[in-house]
């Protein structure tokens, strides 16, 4: 495989993550008053305690400015030789003290220097290791084959501070060593064959419950979020049997919600490509445990490059993840019910001009006239089907020409191409799975546009700029140029970490400068608008009418 076959495909986690994972400076002290003085005193008492004992051992962290993190805590033992393609096992005990100041390598890519199989690590920040606050379990994404939990986009301090509460980061296996399946790989132990990944979340929701009184948090409320395939492994998660009595509640931000050929795999192509991988390689699909990790990583990735209508497998055209399973993964996220605890969904305004924008992951010539426009939308449509009519292509145009005409919106090539990329695989399926929940969920869900606009020559709200100010790092030397590092956004970032942390702490999200956020119903003003000199409002879901040509014209799953 070349070097750059990676580049070739659509990674969510953007072109940041090429960065190594490394710590990030002290940020600026919390400033909402709701929790600032608990926090203040808490550090007034004896936050600097550095030690403290999980169930595998004691571990040591490490100041960061306000908070006490750890860095690279065993959650799982590693899966290497034997335990490749195998159900992640506990960690293995330690005697003495485990130094917790430095991050573990990223699980095994192509995109993060340093990455390695034996990745299974966890990483804490918390404002004391006394006590007992709300837990942030922060799942990254990447397209479920690249990123990490120790990127510097993920520094917990602010998120930490601020929201008083205790925020965990963490690895699990990607690609082709976590998101497959093949009944020759069937644990003994445990009967699973596949979604390797998933397993290791699960196992991680697991060691939190069970380690976070050790970090000064509440095991009995835990909260998942993540962003993009780390929002739909919050999504998925929540529906497992035996995460019911750990998942208090789930953040989803731009989850890419799991369907066939698009977004995973079929069990008959996932079971295809290690036979291919087998065959190229000259062992067997069990003889993949043995073999080197570098070549089976490149096989997989060269069977998943290239344009999706010319691959040898049908499915899996835009990611590889999750496969169905009967068990992980019982069926595709339209097919199963919605879940029964509390839901704060999360979409950025323009997901696609993360893709369509300078520094896109897969960097693409924007169309400039209406037949570059056109191979551009057929591109975008062949993700999730096998064949694209020039008429299907012609109508979609039309339709966002259409609304964005009735809306006032730009309906330039580059535009119109950015919202349907978007639309397609991330916001579309976003807002009808919300409102499939307020239809038939028992459980409250609210709504959040995020919309606070990048600086050119990026443009919109790109898909993962939610994640810098959830965590406030869009203040970093490297981000700031991009997301803003003024008083607005700063009043966002504050306002979004507030909102979270209380839908953390007690299932209602507020802030301080945001209005009352209403469960959300379909078709009243329910949405929280997040960005912008107004900082936070309440109106209905902007740009409805893009979302109908998708409805009308049976791309994607019906919800």
């Amino acid at each position: 495989m070349t070097a750059s076959a990676p580049r070739r495909r659509s990674v969510i986690a953007g072109a940041a993550l090429a960065v190594a994972a490394a710590g990030t400076p002290a940020l600026a002290a919390p400033r909402n008053p709701s929790v600032a003085s608990t926090v203040s005193a808490a550090k007034a008492s004896t936050s600097r305690v550095l030690t403290t004992r999980t169930t595998a051992g004691q571990v040591s962290g490490a100041v960061a400015g306000r908070t006490v993190v750890f860095r690279g805590v065993p959650y799982a033992a590693p899966p290497v030789g034997a335990l490749r393609f195998s159900s992640p096992r506990p960690p293995r005990p330690w005697s003495g003290v485990r130094d917790a100041t430095r991050f573990a390598a990223p699980s095994y890519q192509s995109v993060l220097p340093g990455s390695s199989e034996d990745s299974l690590y966890a990483n804490v920040w918390t404002p004391d290791v006394r006590g007992s606050r709300p837990v942030v379990v922060y799942i990254h994404g990447g397209g479920w084959f690249v990123g990490a939990g120790s990127h510097p986009l993920y520094d917990g301090e602010r998120l930490a501070d601020r929201g008083d509460a205790v925020v965990v980061t963490f690895n699990y296996r990607l690609g082709g060593f976590g998101w497959g399946l093949h009944e020759d790989l069937a644990d003994p132990a445990t009967g699973s064959f596949a979604n390797w990944g998933l397993q290791d979340q699960a196992a991680l929701l697991h060691w939190v419950r069970a380690n976070a009184a050790a970090f000064g948090g509440d095991p009995d409320n835990i909260t998942v979020c993540g962003t993009s395939a780390g929002g739909s492994s919050a999504w998925q998660l929540s529906l497992l049997p035996e995460m019911r009595s750990v998942i208090r509640r789930i953040v989803p931000i731009s989850a890419a919600h799991v369907w066939a050929p698009a977004v995973a795999l079929t069990p008959q192509d996932a079971g295809e490509a290690y036979d291919r991988i087998a065959h190229r390689l000259g062992t067997t699909v069990p003889g993949l445990r043995r073999a080197d990790a570098a070549a089976v990583k490149d096989a997989w990735e060269q069977l998943f490059s290239g344009a999706p209508d010319r691959r040898l497998l049908g499915s899996g055209r835009e990611y590889q993840g999750p496969v169905v399973d009967g068990r992980w993964m019982p069926a595709y996220d339209h097919e199963r019910p919605t879940p029964k605890v509390p839901v704060l969904s999360v979409h950025a305004r323009t997901e696609g001009s993360f893709f369509t924008g300078p520094g896109s992951p897969t960097p693409t010539p924007a169309p400039t006239d209406e037949a570059e426009l056109r191979a551009a939308v057929r591109a975008v449509l062949l993700k999730g089907v096998p064949d694209v009519p020039d008429a299907l292509a012609e109508r979609c145009v039309a339709g966002y020409r259409a609304a964005a005409a009735a809306e006032g919106l730009p309906d330039d090539p580059l535009a119109v191409w950015t919202e349907i990329w978007g639309d397609g695989l991330f916001r579309r399926p976003v807002v009808r799975f919300a409102e499939r929940h307020a239809r038939t969920g028992t459980s409250p869900l609210y709504v959040m546009d995020f919309a606070h606009p990048v600086y050119p020559p990026h443009f919109g709200t790109p898909h993962e700029a939610t994640s810098r100010f959830l965590f406030g790092t869009h203040r970093l030397p490297e981000e700031a140029p991009v997301y803003g590092d003024g008083p607005l956004e700063r009043r966002v970032s504050d306002t979004f970490i507030d909102l979270v942390s209380s839908f953390a702490r007690c299932g209602v999200p507020t802030a301080a400068e945001a209005p009352a956020w209403p469960v959300f119903a379909p078709g009243r003003a329910s949405t929280l608008i997040l960005g912008g000199p107004r900082v936070a409002e309440i109106a209905d879901i902007p740009k409805q009418r893009q979302l109908r040509f998708w409805d009308d014209n049976g791309w994607g799953p019906r919800l």
